[in-house]
């Protein structure tokens, strides 16, 4: 009995030991991976100081000169008929270019995450095109294909069609460099996901639009929403595609970017910074809802997890009760 004790009191000591050590194991390494305190409060300033001076202030900036003569000026800029027009033609444009992009994102995220098919490896290429080709160049483009010189210009004149300096262009245009945002949000969720969910649901029987629709949707709900969210942000504030298609034709295709920016031209500033914090407020509205939808897509996550680890938890009392 004693040389039992005596063991057990060995065996404490040696558990109590490599206990200590990998204690102070991991104290070593999070001193050789955290910096000094001063380093930390140096790289927190020097974060802030850049936020401040380059976010901050020129927000402030925006509306301090929107309201410089005034909220009657401020409104009658607004309720200007240009303004307005501007106003109406940005959101009619978002209100078409987001929801086919909705479309098209789902479609090709769906299609890339869970399906094996020859060239997949171009398309995911093809989805990023808009990111390195410059939104000018892009607006040049469909210059070139649907102007009076380009290649269907003269075929849509006989017909009356115009689509150059006009509504179609400028809504051609946005859908051109906003269509990656959803596929882009969609794509990495999906392929985390995996295929076992649909996978075992096409085998109980269920069709391709019953498995997108209650399983695959539900799944990617506000990753969805995040790509919306930065496609509406980049449709509405598009300046460089939209500039080139336009033609800057004023009350009737302007966008809410480009009336600021003849405002300002005409140095009528206070109208310009009018218009353009109606745009700053877009864009803090959509941080709002992009900070909803970070935080609803890590709570789904979590879900998942504490899920899967339920389910392994229940597979192992499982096992353990069946070796009983």
């Amino acid at each position: 009995m004693s040389a039992d004790i005596a063991k057990n009191k060995v065996e404490a000591r040696a558990r109590h030991a490599a206990e200590a050590a990998e204690v102070r194991a991991r104290a070593e390494r999070l001193r050789a991976t955290t910096e000094r305190a001063w380093v930390r409060v140096t790289l927190i300033a020097v974060a802030l100081l850049f936020l401040a001076c380059f976010l901050v202030v020129p927000l402030v900036s925006v509306f301090v000169q929107a309201f410089s003569k005034g909220v009657e000026y401020y409104l009658a800029s607004l309720a200007d008929p240009d303004a307005w027009s501007a106003i109406k033609l940005t959101l009619l444009t978002a209100v078409i270019a987001v929801p086919l992009n909705v479309v098209f994102g789902l479609t090709a995220s769906w299609a890339i995450a869970k399906f094996e098919f020859r060239g997949k490896s171009f398309l995911t290429t093809l989805i990023d095109l808009p990111f390195s080709v410059s939104p000018v160049i892009a607006g040049l483009v469909y210059v070139l294909m649907f102007g009076a010189q380009g290649w269907l210009g003269p075929w849509l004149q006989d017909r009356d069609v115009q689509i150059i300096f006009a509504v179609p262009g400028i809504v051609l245009a946005t859908i051109f460099v906003t269509f990656p945002f959803v596929a882009r949000e969609l794509i990495p969720l999906m392929q985390a996901q995996g295929t076992d969910e649909e996978e075992a649901a096409r085998v109980l029987g269920a069709s391709g639009w019953q498995i997108f629709r209650r399983i695959t949707l539900p799944n990617v709900k506000w990753g969805l929403l995040y790509g919306v969210i930065l496609c509406n942000a980049r449709a509405m504030g598009e300046f460089g595609a939209v500039s080139v298609v336009s033609g800057h034709i004023r009350g009737s295709t302007n966008t809410m970017p480009l009336h600021v920016e003849i405002l300002y031209n005409e140095y009528n500033f206070a109208a310009a910074f009018a218009v353009a914090s109606l745009l700053a407020l877009l864009a803090l509205v959509t941080l709002g809802l992009k900070l909803l939808a970070e935080r609803k897509m890590a709570q789904q996550l979590d879900g998942r997890g504490e899920g899967v680890r339920e389910a392994g938890a229940e597979a192992g009392k499982t096992v353990v009760s069946e070796s009983l």
